[in-house]
Formats: structure tokens, C-alpha cells, sequence
């Protein structure tokens, strides 16, 4: 009975630090795996320097996120992929439509991130869910019983310029789905999707949008996945 309270006890907890509305943001923003220093949370979270901190302070010592100093600078980043699929998922299961973008740039930044976004450190929105639907109807990747990357998944992974026996090697699990939360539907996560995103960025298959989390194909792209995965960026 004792475990059951403590654990209770624990969500309680873990569910009030990412109850505030600011601290939310914060942690959504760190969504895009790069490290923040504290004044560029809190202008994205649009309150004070000072009143940042004190959040900030929060969130690192409930070690949802981890700090690095060099010099005078303090960066703050998510503290671990669990945490990122963690808020991934809590956005996932949050009602549609409970918000709707007032000014035209929102509603750009919304789709942008809607079409193509990182999701920590693999692909995620409408690109992330298609990708992972791409590789399943190519027999790369199988949903039976649990997720599991085929030998032809890894294959292509070793294709793209994937270390797949360094990713065996990790304690991350290869391969997890992570539910989208503009898609509704799962998109591929664990080890082969951050091999995945982290390949697409290297040989230039995608890019960032401006400093967000949105990113896009860019044309050779577009022209690979159609290639490889069948997969037509223009049916968006």
C-alpha cells in the first residue's frame, strides 16, 4: 500500500510542476533538444528574467531539466529523452482545439510546426507520423506485439550512414513509438528515430525553420524519400 501512496504521491507532484502555464512553455520550447540560457526562456515564455529563474530553479531541481554553465552563461536543457516524450505526450492527450492562433504569424508558426518539427532529438508532426507509416507499409518496421525495426529497417538505417551496432548497444530501447500530439497518431522514437532525424540533418535531406522546432525537406529531400520510402512531401 505504502508503494502505491508514494507513487501517487510522486504524480501529484510531478504533474504540479508542469501545471503552471509558464513552466509548461519553457519545457515545450526545450522540445527542440538544443540547450536555452535562461533570458531566451523567458522571453519565449514571455515573462520576466527574474520570475524565469525561479521556475527554472524548479524544473532542475525535480530534475525535469539539467543546466551546464560555461563561463557566465547557464543553459538549461531537457534532462533526459524520457522527460521529452514524457511532455510530448501529455501534449498529445491535451483536448484539440482548446486554443485557436489569433494573429497571422501564429498560425503560420502552428502549421509550420504541424507539417515537420523536432520532437527532442527525432521527427515528429505530419513528416514524423508519414515517415513511420512509410516504413511500416515497406516492411522496415513492424507494430505486432510491440514495436521492431526489420532487417531491412536496419538495412536502410546503415544506408543513410546509421552506426547500427551502436544503437544495439545502447540502453535505449531501439525502437518506441511516441503519440504525435498535432497528428494523433504514433511517430517513431527511441534510438533509430533520433538515428533518423539526426542522418536527415547531416546530409541535408532537412532544415531548421528559423530558430523554432519546425523544419522542413529540402529538395534532395523530397526527391529521397519519394525514391526510398515512396513517401510524397507534396501530398501534405
Amino acid at each position: 500500500m505504502s508503494v502505491r501512496v508514494d507513487a501517487a504521491s510522486g504524480i501529484a507532484e510531478l504533474a504540479a510542476i508542469f501545471a503552471d502555464r509558464s513552466r509548461a512553455s519553457m519545457c515545450v520550447a526545450l522540445l527542440d533538444g538544443r540547450a536555452w540560457t535562461a533570458g531566451e526562456l523567458a522571453r519565449y515564455a514571455g515573462i520576466a528574467r527574474s520570475t524565469a529563474t525561479e521556475h527554472l530553479n524548479l524544473l532542475v531541481a525535480a530534475d525535469v531539466l539539467a543546466e551546464e554553465r560555461q563561463g557566465r552563461h547557464r543553459y538549461l536543457r531537457l534532462a533526459s529523452t524520457e522527460i521529452a516524450e514524457l511532455i510530448e505526450t501529455l501534449a498529445a492527450h491535451t483536448p484539440p482545439g482548446r486554443e485557436h492562433p489569433r494573429t497571422l504569424r501564429t498560425v503560420t508558426t502552428h502549421a509550420a510546426l504541424a507539417r515537420a518539427r523536432t520532437c527532442y532529438d527525432h521527427i515528429a508532426g505530419w513528416l514524423g507520423v508519414a515517415v513511420t507509416d512509410a516504413m511500416t507499409d515497406q516492411d522496415m518496421l513492424t507494430r505486432h506485439d510491440g514495436w521492431t525495426l526489420t532487417a531491412s529497417g536496419l538495412g536502410w538505417l546503415r544506408e543513410l550512414g546509421a552506426d547500427t551496432e551502436a544503437l544495439r548497444q545502447t540502453r535505449r530501447p531501439m525502437v518506441r513509438s511516441c503519440l504525435d500530439w498535432t497528428e494523433r497518431r504514433p511517430h517513431l522514437a527511441g534510438a533509430a528515430g533520433a538515428a533518423v532525424c539526426s542522418r536527415f540533418f547531416e546530409i541535408g535531406w532537412t532544415e531548421r525553420i528559423g530558430s523554432d522546432r519546425a523544419i522542413r525537406l529540402t529538395a534532395p529531400g523530397e526527391a529521397a524519400l519519394l525514391d526510398q520510402l515512396n513517401l510524397r512531401w507534396s501530398d501534405l
